[in-house]
């Protein structure tokens, strides 16, 4: 049954047709009792106009425009050439809700203030003669009422398919947003993630570098402390392939690897590790806590924590011999205060605006970035006499 509903819906002139040939059947049968009734009508007219009619029926959703043109040009033929109401009258009722369903607003109007008149029109040309005034206007009514209802069903219908379209419409569009935003939140997500791989990489390839030469330089005459520098070097690579592991693996969208288990972004609570690792690689670095620490946004420890890793970094790459360095982490009311300074004399703000530690000018560009991403503040800059300082400002935002 439903394969024959869907073949009627894909071919509805074709169930119209039919309609019009069993109406035309119909009409037909009721003609012939007709011509034995005085003032009838030619049967031959009879006949004509009832095809036409019935030619209404079969086309009325191909071109209902003309269907209706048709349908009230036999109508008044038929009053004019006195052919009493035949079945295929119904033609009429049937073109009046195709047109208030899918026809243009000015065949819609015109089709209901035909239909309101074609019923007074016919008693008046072929009136009830055993009948009132009274009753003849009684029936004049009753019989426009089946015209008003079609009219109001088909114009009902009309605006609920264009509700319908516009719900479509308006899903497809919100569709589309929604595709829009989840183009450019992963768009956003990769940046994240190139940013997070350029933290890793620098700072932890900075560090085998220094170990790297440090070995080499003692390798003679230190055997204890080269084998410690290349032990370093040793975790520290596992620990940058770790943490590359992790930020690559996000990108393998749709992809499950077993076994793979990712460390958790890095918070404040690890940059006792980080700055234990700066110390052993030869930067000496001071260390401070103030105020209350408690639990924070992960947005704010993860900014926290890549800003002193790039600080210590740039010290440690462009500070020159001898260089120091200070790190501050200060707990607001509001606020998570960072404060990172070096004493170094290589010329470290040239190399953060102009290269960064990947030469490719990322350094302080990156980290207003991810300042800015929280919604904090950053000004960094040269310390009088020599040096760099670094200083964030990250708001707390309440966990909900």
């Amino acid at each position: 049954m439903q394969r024959v509903y869907d073949f009627l819906r894909r071919h509805p002139t074709w169930v119209d047709g039919f309609w019009a040939v069993f109406l035309f059947g119909i009409s037909m049968l009721s003609g012939a009792v007709q011509n034995e009734t005085p003032g009838a009508g030619s049967p031959a007219m009879t006949g004509v106009l009832t095809l036409l009619l019935c030619l209404v029926i079969a086309l009325r959703r191909r071109m209902p425009e003309r269907m209706l043109v048709l349908a009230a040009a036999v109508g008044a033929a038929q009053l004019a050439l006195d052919v009493q109401i035949v079945p295929a009258d119904f033609a009429l009722l049937v073109i009046v809700y195709t047109v208030a369903v899918s026809g243009p607003r000015w065949a819609s109007r015109f089709a209901l203030i035909g239909g309101l008149c074609a019923s007074p029109l016919a008693q008046l040309r072929w009136p009830e003669k055993q009948t009132s005034t009274a009753g003849n206007l009684a029936l004049m009514v009753f019989l426009a009422v089946p015209f008003a209802l079609a009219w109001v069903l088909g114009d009902s219908l009309r605006t609920r398919r264009a509700y319908f379209a516009q719900l479509e419409e308006r899903a497809a569009r919100l569709e589309k947003e929604r595709e829009a935003q989840a183009k450019v939140a992963v768009a956003a997500e990769r940046a994240r993630i190139a940013r997070e791989l350029h933290d890793v990489v620098a700072h932890n390839v900075s560090v085998m570098v220094v170990q790297a030469d440090g070995a080499a330089y003692v390798l003679d005459t230190a055997p204890e402390q080269a084998k410690k520098a290349l032990e370093t070097i040793s975790g520290t690579g596992r620990q940058a392939l770790a943490e590359m592991r992790r930020l690559l693996g996000v990108l393998r969208t749709g992809e499950h690897q077993e076994g793979c288990e990712y460390v958790p972004q890095p918070d404040v609570e690890q940059l006792d590790e980080l700055i234990e690792q700066c110390r052993t690689s030869g930067l000496p670095v001071d260390y401070k806590v103030e105020g209350t620490p408690r639990p924070l946004p992960s947005g704010v420890e993860l900014t926290a924590y890549r800003i002193v890793q790039e600080a210590l970094t740039n010290t440690r790459k462009h500070g020159g011999p001898n260089t120091g360095a200070s790190v501050r982490l200060v707990y607001f009311d509001d606020g998570l205060g960072l404060l990172v300074e070096d004493d170094g004399k290589g010329a470290p703000h040239e190399h953060y605006e102009e290269g960064g530690v990947d030469g490719q000018g990322h350094g302080l560009i990156g980290m207003r970035e991810r300042v800015g991403m929280v919604g904090g503040t950053l000004d960094a800059g040269p310390r009088p006499g020599g040096g760099f300082r670094i200083s964030a400002l990250l708001p707390l935002k309440p966990a909900h």
